[in-house]
């Protein structure tokens, strides 16, 4: 299952391999597949140095040093925090840990990548950049589809002008499998369902081409096993429904779902309209991995690009290029914290004018 203002990092950049004589060296914290293909991936591009690892499966860090053998396992957070070198923590840990284990790398002078999500509520999230900002370390979060080149080039057209007024924004995230962790079906855990899981990328990025507008409004239906959800600090979601008003006068609207029977393995899509026309960001075939780029023109749809797209695990590349270069903390953390405060009108955490 799948799940920094930003153009593309294999183009500003010019090459994808830093040219400082010295990389950063990183922790890796949590080498299950995801955090496995984010240490390989940065590896692979040489953008910095991976130095030690540590897992709480011991096959998961036996197949990390099958790819890294120059790196080392070690038994926990603490013992990365503790190596001097490190300059840097990867963190790819269940969500309910998230929080925690980026203040204590921040605390101990690491700049971070984590996994979304960075908090499981608002407050966390505060707290996180919060401690990012205090100790002047560069903070990135795993917000991988801002790096597809598809949404590169959505993100071109959005803020070119050429839509005009930009009325309505269509996000979609349908996946007809679920998590296979225990975890993400315990609020107090994962901190929701499909909507922190998956819906978290889709808002992010209509609040990222959009210049992050004022969220003024937002309504929902939340959904477990086809029965609405009314508690849900005890239950997850499997399907959810969003609209939100924005202070621009756009309208979004957003639909996400676990385990639909959607006749493929996902539908995934970020669609925006304006007096101008259309351009959306959307997965063909029902992959997770291969995206289009396409301009709507009334009847007529103009092909911007199309796969292949090396994209998986670019996010932590972006970050490790900014980290070799020196970069501390970045006002653009707050954008975290603007998604996050999104999630929770949507789960009804606080009153949704607030």
């Amino acid at each position: 299952m799948m799940q920094d203002t930003l153009t593309n990092p294999t183009t500003e950049a010019g090459t994808t391999a830093i040219t400082n004589t010295s990389k950063p060296k990183l922790g890796f914290l949590g080498v299950g597949w995801i955090g496995r293909n984010r240490m390989e991936v940065i590896a692979q591009h040489q953008v910095a140095e991976v130095t030690c690892i540590s897992d709480t499966a011991p096959e998961n860090c036996s197949a990390a040093l099958a790819t890294i053998p120059s790196a080392h396992a070690i038994n926990s957070l603490d013992a990365i925090l503790e190596q001097s070198e490190v300059e840097g923590v990867v963190i790819a840990t269940p969500s309910a840990f998230h929080a925690a284990q980026t203040i204590a790398s921040l605390e101990a002078g690491k700049a971070v990548f984590c996994q979304k999500p960075l908090g499981r509520n608002a407050a966390e999230t505060k707290r996180v950049v919060a401690a990012a900002r205090k100790a002047d370390r560069l903070l990135g979060v795993d917000l991988s589809y801002r790096h597809t080149q598809a949404m590169q080039e959505v993100y071109k057209v959005v803020q070119s002008g050429e839509l005009g007024h930009i009325y309505a924004v269509e996000l979609v995230f349908h996946n007809a499998y679920g998590p296979d962790k225990a975890w993400f079906y315990d609020p107090k855990l994962s901190g929701g369902g499909c909507v922190i899981d998956l819906g978290v990328h889709l808002v992010d990025l209509a609040l990222w081409a959009l210049d992050f507008p004022e969220v003024q409004n937002v309504k929902s239906h939340l959904f477990a096993k086809g029965q609405p959800v009314t508690n849900p600090d005890e239950v997850v979601e499997d399907f959810a429904t969003a609209s939100m008003a924005l202070g621009t006068g756009a309208h979004l609207q957003l639909s996400c779902s676990w385990n639909l029977p959607a006749g493929q393995e996902a539908i995934i899509s970020a669609t925006f309209y304006g007096t101008g026309g259309g351009v959306a960001f959307k997965n063909t075939n029902g992959s997770f991995y291969d995206f289009v780029a396409e301009r709507y023109y009334g009847t007529r749809t103009e092909r911007l690009c199309s796969p292949p797209d090396a994209w998986s695990g670019m996010a932590g590349v972006a970050w490790a290029e900014r980290l070799a270069k020196g970069e501390g903390f970045n006002n653009e953390a707050e954008e975290y914290v603007k998604v996050a405060e999104v999630l929770d009108k949507i789960y009804g955490r606080y009153d949704a004018e607030g």
